[in-house]
């Protein structure tokens, strides 16, 4: 079977793709994906308990045109709108987030430690060599120790040393030292920074709701089941596990990159195997507590920088959507996350139990809150998140040229490996935007190989 463009994943970016590949009037593609629904990592599940959950804390917010008019035709408006409240538990309290803007609510000892790693002086001003180095010249001494360090290693799975820090852009808050003597002089709190201060949520079905309805939309065009082995670039095929060949003249990649390039291709060159292994992503469990009791809780989701829990963030997801519930707007759903890697061991056998007790530790739940668990659900996702590790944008810049000379593009959150532009929204457009490079000629603008 030969058609102009093959597509590897039906997740956000290969359905972005089709999507607008279908819109410019294209016909001859396929889409492949392994699984036997879409959504990729923006899937979401229902339990035997009747509980929703996502792969993770996902959240709709936007800086295109095009995915907030895409999100609206599939929903048609079923779908919750929310201010974002989020906090950071520490010591045994509760800090708003971001932390580093909100550090009045710490002790005065550890406000103190915070307040001097911001003064003159303490911070080096030697151009940072990594994200270590950054973290320490940004906020200090003493936010670092407090929440940067023990929180990005929690996320990350991986030392900040061995981090990059180019990916940072709106994903951090940055502090000054007068923003923060001004908070905890005249005891004011700075809540709304960032992108997703304000976010919307699908009504039923959880996030995957809106790649399933976009994946009705063009459905003829979707293989399931058909998870790919091999990438002949010379004659042009890929061949699934079933044995099923197909031909191709352009080649959209979304699945990892490093996959791509060191397993599928047949006869990889040395240099793309060599780029491909110095690439590093984490882990994630994602571990849904279900509870039939309720409790008044305001919160959108939690950041635990902490040792006396498992989990780098927990979210109220009951609060997203009242379905989110067996009994809609009853009960309490908590998604946790957890990472892992080879730094960072985590006893997945035992995890449910670890998430458990650390939700009681946190005072997420207390002891008497155990006999109204109902659900214990997980799922374990290989590739968590890509880590821009130190060694990464030298390896895209062997990996993303030698793969176009072949006519094969690799995008979306592990296909282009930048976690910087691998939200939703990112990595729908970079399917359409690849989309409109193929037929139009146009340039791409969210990811850009350099």
């Amino acid at each position: 079977m030969k058609s102009r463009y093959v597509i590897i994943g039906a997740g956000p970016t290969g359905l972005g793709a089709a999507r607008r590949l279908s819109e410019l009037g294209e016909k001859s593609f396929i889409v492949l994906e392994k699984n036997s629904w879409p959504g990729g990592l923006a899937s979401s599940f229902e339990d035997e308990k009747g509980f929703t959950w996502d792969i993770g804390g996902h959240v709709m917010f936007s800086h295109y045109e095009y995915y907030d008019n895409l999100v609206e035709e599939v929903l048609k408006g079923d779908y919750t709108e929310h201010l974002r409240e989020s906090w950071v538990r520490l010591l045994k309290s509760w800090v708003p987030y971001p932390f580093q803007n909100n550090i009045r609510y710490l002790p005065n000892q550890e406000k103190w430690e915070c307040v001097r790693g911001l003064l003159p002086g303490e911070r080096s001003e030697e151009t940072p060599g990594n994200f270590q180095e950054w973290i320490h010249s940004t906020f200090g001494k003493g936010i670092a120790k407090h929440f940067m360090e023990p929180y990005n290693f929690k996320v990350w799975a991986t030392k900040p040393e061995q981090m990059s820090f180019s990916w940072i852009g709106e994903r951090v808050s940055v502090v000054d030292l007068r923003s923060v003597l001004k908070n905890i002089l005249l005891e004011q709190d700075h809540l709304s920074w960032g992108p997703n201060n304000k976010f919307k949520f699908p009504l039923k079905g959880g996030t995957g709701t809106i790649f399933r309805k976009l994946a009705e939309t063009i459905a003829s065009y979707i293989k399931y089941n058909s998870q790919v082995v091999k990438i002949d670039s010379k004659a042009k095929t890929v061949t699934d596990a079933e044995g099923n060949v197909y031909g191709y003249d352009f080649l959209l990649n979304t699945a990892p990159i490093d996959i791509l390039s060191s397993r599928w291709l047949v006869s990889p060159a040395e240099k793309l195997i060599n780029a491909a292994a110095s690439l590093r992503h984490n882990s994630v469990v994602v571990a849904g507590i279900g509870l039939s009791s309720s409790r008044p809780d305001s919160r959108c989701w939690m950041y635990f920088p902490e040792k006396d829990n498992p989990f780098y963030r927990v979210t109220n997801f009951h609060n997203y959507s009242p379905n989110n519930t067996p009994e809609p707007g009853q009960g309490r759903a908590l998604m946790c996350e957890v990472s892992y890697s080879k730094d960072k061991i985590i006893d997945q056998q035992n995890i449910l139990k670890e998430v458990e007790d650390g939700l009681v530790n946190t005072s997420m739940i207390n002891e008497e809150d155990r006999k109204d668990i109902i659900s214990r659900w997980s799922i374990n996702v290989d590739y968590g998140y890509p880590v821009p590790c130190l060694q990464r944008d030298e390896a895209l810049k062997v990996l993303q040229p030698a793969l176009e000379s072949m006519n094969i593009f690799s995008r979306g959150r592990f296909g282009g490996w930048k976690y910087e532009v691998s939200n939703m929204d990112h990595s729908v457009m970079q399917g359409v935007e690849w989309a409109e490079r193929m037929i139009n000629g146009q340039p791409e603008t969210t990811y850009r190989i350099s």
